[in-house]
């Protein structure tokens, strides 16, 4: 018993020891591991990028690269519908700008692992969506190296729309990485403007000998008021944001040609809101047309009537949509 207690503090020492060397090496261990499999999926997804700019992700391969840890790289995902049968044009058209940035930011010189572009669609990750209750697409999604996502890491499609430089702008916001965009060569636009000079040209070299179309009051008024037309509905800003053409719910498959917020519209509801100008317009014309003219008084009333009705009809519809964009309208001061 004396020789049992005489060596018990001794060999305390030891055994803790013992046991910070197993616990040590254990976490080393673990900690090799994770570095390992980090290399690994690093590599993979680096090869997959080497094939194409954008990775095509299903369920399996979401959960294991962008979802599970370790990871100390920023994912893109694009949630969307491309099969045919899904009938998703807005898709179709946001994958076009999607490639383009994806392309852009693979072959700069500054590309690295830091950041992936990759898609899931609904139809090979189905799964993915339901795990995300996301019932909606296209959705774009940043889900960062460390995390998980926040809010502004959805990106809002419908407000911003989906151009290349848009989605560049809100990358650079969320990963500090930025992506200068590059686009393919577009020529059409070339081709038409010299189509239009030709065709100018064309016509006056053959009416030389008489030019008085040149100085149409009328033609030129149309000229102008095209360009009103266009102005006004907002084709500038669908030229600048990119929205998509229209919106399809995809609960119930109703489409919507209006846009809900004052902050955003549809090119279909900029094309609506050009035949309502157009219309009204015409009505006016029309007004002014019966009070000017000196014809015979039954046929100036119908063209004032007929005037007239086009004004308050197309002018109440575009009233319509104004309230339901601007919700607070018509606008009241309350009464101190």
């Amino acid at each position: 018993m004396a020789s049992v207690s005489s060596g018990f503090p001794f060999n305390l020492p030891i055994a803790s020891l013992l046991v910070i060397l197993l616990i040590c090496l254990h976490s080393g261990g673990g900690q090799k591991k994770k570095e390992n499999m980090l290399a690994e999926k690093v590599e993979q997804m680096m090869e997959w990028s080497s094939r194409r700019s954008v990775i095509r992700m299903n369920g399996d391969k979401f959960r294991r690269f962008v979802k599970a840890p370790p990871r100390n790289y920023s994912v893109m995902v694009m949630f969307t519908a491309l099969q045919p049968q899904r009938q998703c044009s807005v898709c179709r058209q946001a994958n076009e700008e999607y490639q383009v940035l994806a392309n852009s930011w693979r072959y700069s010189s500054a590309f690295s692992n830091k950041l992936f572009f990759t898609v899931v669609d609904y139809d090979e990750g189905a799964d993915v969506f339901q795990q995300l209750n996301m019932n909606s697409a296209p959705t774009f999604m940043h889900f960062p190296a460390k995390g998980k996502p926040k809010r502004a890491d959805t990106f809002d499609l419908q407000r911003i729309g989906f151009a290349s430089e848009q989605l560049a702008k809100w990358i650079a916001d969320r990963t500090d990485v930025q992506i200068r965009v590059f686009r393919p060569p577009n020529y059409s636009g070339t081709i038409a403007l010299a189509l239009l000079v030709s065709l100018v040209g064309g016509l006056l070299y053959l009416r030389r000998n008489n030019l008085e179309f040149i100085y149409n009051k009328t033609g030129w008024a149309m000229a102008a008021l095209c360009v009103v037309f266009a102005m006004t509905s907002g084709q500038m800003w669908n030229h600048i944001r990119g929205p998509p053409y229209a919106h399809k719910n995809p609960q119930n498959g109703q489409v919507s040609y209006i846009h809900g917020s004052s902050q955003a519209q549809f090119v279909a509801e900029s094309h609506i809101i050009l035949l309502l100008n157009a219309a009204i317009t015409m009505g006016m014309v029309l007004l002014n047309e019966a009070a000017t003219s000196k014809g015979d008084v039954g046929k100036r009333r119908i063209i004032c009537l007929v005037g007239l009705g086009l004004v308050v009809f197309f002018f109440s519809f575009l009233l319509s949509i104004f309230r339901s964009k601007y919700h607070g309208y018509p606008y009241r001061t309350e009464s101190g």
